[in-house]
């Protein structure tokens, strides 16, 4: 029986997520046309078996699909209309998978852009750090039109355990900065509550055992309190400007909703802080050292 032909992607954005994804595709059998500014990245592709391309539209050439792991939705409409961008390349109504973390409006008139261009677009951002992106567990939403949604899902399947398909164009962009933001809530709200606890006089390891065993328990208590926080290792791999930007993303969402959400408000505002005093290159785990520098007494 004859074997169906070699799916080819063209993965643009070789980071600390995006690498790892693609190595998930190329160990799936897909080969893989990748694309980053970082020689370094470019590098590690090839060594992993993929081809090395010198820009969006040299990896775009001959794909049949885009799958776009990038900072921001700015990046991403660069590398997909820009100079060199891939659809200068791309055979029309070939599929374009935006995994990044991008506001959800602007992923809309994305959508429509490159429909009216003779392109697909699903956005299919993804939750579960570095870890699970290396062993192919990623939790995967997936937003766009229902067909287009079951011509990705194959793979998104290589790269993640967990996928929903969450509605029209931009809802995957929309769940994942929700996600975040409640996330990042309980983040600080679990930091908060272990300074308090350590000013009074508990001890923070305990804490911790019993927040995770009680109804307090969240994602941070449980997989970063004690192995990032308390170690001051601050090594979880997702960076807090990132963080900031999908709670800030969140909030833009409320206001264009003619929402009042105040503690989205809070909470992007508390993050954005963060992010300008401690810099782009800190972990998010590191908002334990923003709040503590800020913590004082009420009459000081």
């Amino acid at each position: 029986m004859s074997q169906p032909p070699v799916r080819t992607i063209a993965f643009i954005g070789l980071g600390h997520m995006g690498l790892p994804m693609a190595r998930r595709l190329l160990a799936a059998g897909y080969s893989v046309r990748g694309f980053d500014l970082s020689s370094e990245a470019r590098a590690a592709i090839t060594q992993a078996g993929g081809l090395a391309c010198a820009s969006a539209a040299a990896a775009a050439a001959g794909a049949n699909d885009v799958i776009t792991m990038l900072p921001s939705g700015a990046t991403v409409r660069a590398a997909l209309l820009g100079d060199n961008g891939a659809l200068a390349t791309l055979a029309q109504n070939s599929l374009v998978i935006d995994m990044s973390s991008s506001a959800p409006t602007d992923t809309v008139a994305l959508h429509d852009e490159l429909r009216g261009r003779g392109y697909r677009l699903v956005d299919a951002p993804v939750s579960g750090g570095v870890r699970r992106a290396i062993d192919g567990t990623l939790t995967i939403m997936a937003g766009g039109a229902a067909a287009d949604v079951v011509n990705a899902r194959p793979m998104l399947e290589t790269m993640g355990t967990k996928i929903f398909s969450t509605g029209g164009p931009g809802s995957g962009h929309a769940m994942k900065a929700l996600n975040n933001f409640v996330s990042a809530a309980g983040a600080v709200a679990a930091m908060e509550a272990v300074i308090v606890g350590c000013r009074f006089g508990l001890d923070a390891e305990t804490m911790v055992d019993i927040l995770n065993v009680s109804t307090g328990r969240n994602n941070t208590t449980e997989t970063k309190m004690k192995q990032f926080v308390l170690s001051e290792t601050w090594g979880s791999g997702f960076a807090l400007a990132l963080m900031a930007k999908d709670v800030g993303i969140a909030a833009g969402l409320s206001r264009a909703l003619d929402l009042e959400t105040p503690m989205l408000a809070s909470a992007a505002l508390l993050w954005s802080k963060a992010a300008q005093v401690l810099g782009s290159g800190a972990d998010h785990t590191e908002i334990m050292r923003f709040l503590q520098s800020h913590t004082r007494t009420v009459d000081g």
